[in-house]
């Protein structure tokens, strides 16, 4: 954007809008999302398997013993941690690709 542009409250938020969207598909690049459920009691081995953005979502699921948890991960490691999950006791792992992630 040009000056004047920037200079337009209006014309200005179009812009940060666009950049914020563009900068959350350049973030998501190389990443995908796990979704997966896991008993309570093997929640904690579960959680040493996975790197996360931030923290894994954990919800609660219908069963009091059971949660759902959902990451994003590095694509490139996925072959190594889904096996790694599955010794830790997860089930129900799904992959998905992202978008965008906007932090």
């Amino acid at each position: 954007a040009n000056q004047a542009a920037w200079a337009d409250a209006w014309k200005r938020d179009k812009v940060e809008r666009v950049v914020m969207l563009l900068k959350g598909a350049i973030e998501a690049s190389g990443k995908v999302g796990l979704m997966l459920n896991v008993r309570r009691d093997d929640l904690e081995s579960v959680l040493a398997v996975l790197p996360a953005l931030k923290r894994p979502t954990i919800s609660n699921l219908s069963d009091p013993e059971w949660l759902a948890v959902n990451t994003i991960i590095e694509e490139k490691t996925v072959r190594e941690i889904i096996p790694r999950l599955k010794a830790a006791n997860a089930q129900g792992i799904v992959e998905y690709p992202l978008n965008k992630i906007v932090i």
